[in-house]
């Protein structure tokens, strides 16, 4: 067997396993890219509600056009259809069926539900107490729903329930359901069964809605009518098309483009062919490097290596171009030793990030290690004996005398060249405040507009602000629901000094088994409580023996077994219990919204009185505005400091091999200013810098580097000549072009990277010839 044959057959096999691997990855479009892979306890709850949360189940839609009546027949027809799909947990809308389901539970099991139900309650002169206080209520405007339940609650436990349910904001209604605060849209809640992190279930649910909506419409007769979807799944989902999209579009873009660069150098379909293999094989490489190692390849890591395209057709540009006349041995033995050692920077950078607790950092790291090593090697190892020996090149050397007239001319600038720098590196001091985005929302896809229209609807139907939240971990959900009752009574304490204005539940709903038999032992036995009653209103306009009703409802609540979840089935409240009380493998988890003081919106919580006064009670309060902005914190300097450890590693081996001060100085100052004017120009062109723009820099210097190297080798030779030089104006050009497509992204991790490496990469070549030793032709 030929060299040549045995070259393909080895690398024809590596990419056939390559492929089996790839065939049976799990690639993912979630918010995993952003979570932190060792989260803290306030980190985990973040974690646990965007993957598992029944909070990113939910999707708030909205009917708007037509009349109001049409809207409510198109809201009530939609509710009936999807309420029989097994895709849908809870559907609500308001519509009197859905309340009074709700109003029936509550008054069925008041007694075990009502936090007034004590013994005290049930005394002589509780009794008293309690039934002139309902009589008292019969002249205020809730007088009207009181009477009628009078005789059979007349201490008033309804009462009670539906005052602790009118602590939060609820929706306008308007036609018997639900409406925006303006009355021009009809509003629905709607909970799916598939969890928020399950992309293809969340797309087909929203699909479902969609066409429920378009036959409910045409039934209703209410053409004009139109719907607006929004919730956790609806971003999923958008932004999985959007990176599917951008990275389908942008990778096209950039390989034919390069396509058509390296037809242009080579006029060969066959080295074309050739000089693609290494571009290929590393793109491959690095999806099965990420696949094994972390089980899920994420979009964003699959668009950033699109990108590697225009740096790993470089080593093929350097091998064709370089080797054309002088042969595959005496390129290996005049030119390897420097692109070796451009590899080697490149994977010494990029290993640090592999380091990183953000997953999608650590995933960057291994794909373009993985890709432009394999790059490389395929390039030293396999193209040799796939192009043989007789592989003419177009003749470049017409390129030569105008990139050494560049060249002389970038010299002449040094001067200018550093004054720029300074200046550019005093405008980042100055505005070092404003230089970097304040929060993780920079990283996110959610466009202004979708964002806009999220907040409409969550005003619109009331949806709470869940910014702040006490936490209890527990081992089963009956002790789960205990702590929530002793942190409840703390923080009724909170609520009673105005501290906070309220909170939700689940034990509300859903109280623990330990709390409904203290509760039903609260209730004295028939007898007993009929002479007590007789007693209290021995003066009473409401004479005991009219609350006969009154007795069987307390001796049916004795006897009534406890409440269950399943109890809860078919009540709207059933929504409410699962979106606070989540199962985990090992454990509970029960959630407390907090709610701001009333009429005081847009003001913070105070905090330390929060935190103080749930001390001891194993809860643990949770401001989530601020943990994400404290892990997009941990992200940058964390990043930050990888970079730098990336940087070190590259000065390190850069150190090692040159062994030289003078040349790794000379090496390192054109990568260095390449950087400084990079980021000043972003931040001049109004852009806030983020992560990736940092790890963006560390690329600038990793991919800098074979340019830098390549000047440093002819500096030490003397002389620059003609392929060299022109094979290293192309491979700028294609890296240019690879990472320069990025910038035209919506997808802000893409972009980042885009407009720092693309520029960048340009900016390192030219500053690498204008700090380069003077050449003689």
């Amino acid at each position: 067997m030929s060299a040549a044959a045995r070259a393909f057959l080895i690398w024809l096999l590596a990419m056939l396993a390559g492929a089996a691997v790839v065939w049976n990855s799990h690639f993912s479009a979630d918010m995993s890219f952003f979570l932190p892979a060792r989260p803290s306890a306030a980190q985990q709850v973040l974690v646990d509600q965007l993957k598992e949360g029944a909070v990113t189940r939910l999707l708030m839609v909205a009917i708007e056009g037509g009349d109001a009546v049409q809207r409510a027949t198109v809201s009530r027809q939609l509710h009936g259809r999807l309420e029989k799909l097994p895709e849908f947990v809870a559907v609500e809308n308001g519509q009197a069926g859905s309340l009074d389901a709700d109003r029936d539970f509550l008054f069925r099991h008041r007694y075990l539900l009502s936090p007034a139900v004590k013994p005290e309650r049930f005394t002589v002169a509780g009794l008293r107490e309690s039934i002139a206080n309902s009589i008292d209520l019969l002249a205020s405007p809730a007088g009207m729903l009181i009477k009628p339940l009078l005789p059979r609650d007349p201490t008033g436990e309804m009462i009670e329930l539906l005052s602790g349910l009118g602590a939060g904001a609820q929706p306008n209604v308007s036609e018997g359901v639900w409406a925006s605060r303006d009355g021009e849209r009809a509003m629905l809640l709607i909970q799916s069964a598939a969890l928020g992190s399950d992309t293809d279930a969340q797309e087909q649910a929203i699909a479902t809605i969609r066409r429920q909506f378009a036959e409910s419409a045409s039934e209703a007769g209410a053409s004009d009518a139109r719907i607006v979807i929004s919730g956790p799944g609806v971003f999923a989902v958008k932004s999985r098309e959007t990176i599917k999209s951008e990275v389908s579009k942008l990778s096209a873009i950039s390989t034919l483009a390069i396509i058509a660069v390296l037809l242009f150098v080579y006029r060969s379909a066959r080295l074309l062919t050739l000089g693609l293999l290494p571009v290929v094989s590393g793109a491959l490489a690095g999806i099965v490097a990420v696949s094994l190692a972390y089980g899920t390849v994420f979009g964003i890591t699959v668009g950033f290596g699109s990108a590697l395209i225009g740096e790993a057709v470089d080593y093929s540009i350097y091998y064709f171009v370089q080797s054309g006349r002088l042969g595959a041995a005496e390129w290996r033995a005049r030119f390897w030793p420097t692109i070796r050692l451009g590899v080697l920077t490149s994977v010494g950078g990029f290993s640090a990030l592999l380091f990183s607790g953000f997953p999608g950092l650590a995933q960057l790291g291994l794909y373009s290690l993985s890709g432009v090593l394999t790059a490389a090697l395929v390039t030293r190892f396999i193209l040799p004996a796939l192009a043989g020996n007789d592989h003419p090149v177009r003749d470049l050397s017409h390129l030569a005398p105008p990139l050494k007239q560049g060249i002389r001319i970038m010299q002449s600038l040094r001067w200018p060249v550093i004054l720029l720098t300074i200046a550019a590196l005093t405008v980042l001091v100055i505005d070092r405040h404003q230089l970097w985005h304040p929060n993780l929302s920079a990283l996110s896809t959610v466009s202004a507009e979708d964002s806009a229209t999220d907040m409409a609807l969550r005003a619109d139907i009331g949806a709470p602000d869940s910014r702040y939240m006490a936490v209890i971990t527990a081992p089963d959900r009956e002790a789960a629901l205990q702590a929530a009752e002793q942190a409840g009574r703390q923080l009724d304490a909170l609520v009673a000094k105005g501290i906070i204005g309220g909170y939700d539940s689940p034990a509300r709903f859903l109280p623990s088994q330990a709390m409904q038999d203290s509760r039903r032992a609260s209730l004295p036995a028939g007898d007993e409580l009929a002479a007590r009653l007789k007693l209290a209103q021995a003066d009473s306009p409401l004479a005991a023996n009219k609350l006969g009703a009154f007795l069987d409802e307390v001796a049916k609540a004795r006897a009534q077994g406890n409440i269950t979840r399943e109890t809860l089935n078919g009540t709207s409240l059933a929504l409410v219990v699962d979106s606070l009380l989540m199962q985990r493998p090992d454990s509970w988890s029960v959630l407390l919204p907090l709610r701001p003081p009333a009429g005081v919106e847009g003001v913070d919580i105070d905090i330390e009185p929060v935190r103080a006064t749930l001390a001891g009670s194993g809860a643990l309060f949770i401001d989530m505005k601020f943990e994400f902005d404290r892990l997009y914190n941990d992200y940058l300097d964390e990043a930050t400091l990888l970079s730098l450890a990336g940087f070190a590693a590259i000065v390190a081996l850069l150190a090692v091999t040159l062994r030289s001060a003078r040349r790794l100085g000379a090496v390192l100052l054109p990568l260095l200013l390449a950087v400084i004017l990079v980021i000043a120009g972003v931040h001049l062109a109004g852009e806030q810098l983020h992560l990736m723009h940092l790890i963006g820099m560390l690329l600038i210097v990793a991919v800098g580097s074979n340019y830098a190297l390549f000047f440093d080798r002819a500096g030490k030779e003397h002389r620059l000549d003609p392929p060299t030089l022109a094979s290293m104006a192309i491979a700028n050009l294609t890296t240019a072009i690879g990472f320069g497509t990025l910038a035209l992204s919506n997808v802000p991790v893409l972009h980042a990277v885009g407009i720092t490496v693309g520029p960048g990469a340009v900016l390192a070549l030219l500053l690498a010839a204008c700090f380069s030793e003077h050449q003689r032709d």
